[in-house]
C-alpha cells in the first residue's frame, strides 16, 4: 500500500469537534469551554468538518498537531 496523503487538524478544531460530538455541547456551551465566541467557535467546528470529511471521502490519513 502507498504511504496515504496527510490532512493536518490542530488541538484547536479537534477540541471543537470532541466538545460537540462526544461531550455532546451545543455550539453555545462549546464557545464558553474554549474561551471564544460562538461565532469563532463555529468557525473552528466548520474547518474540522471540512478537514475530516476529506480525509474519508479522498482515503486521507489524520494527523492531529498542537
Amino acid at each position: 500500500m502507498s504511504e496515504l496523503e496527510i490532512v493536518e487538524i490542530n488541538h484547536e478544531e479537534i477540541e471543537s469537534y470532541r466538545l460537540r460530538y462526544i461531550e455532546g455541547l451545543d455550539q453555545k456551551e462549546a464557545a464558553k469551554k474554549m474561551a471564544t465566541s460562538a461565532s469563532t467557535y463555529q468557525r473552528i467546528l466548520g474547518a474540522a468538518h471540512k478537514k475530516i470529511a476529506e480525509a474519508i471521502i479522498k482515503g486521507k490519513a489524520i494527523k492531529i498537531t498542537k
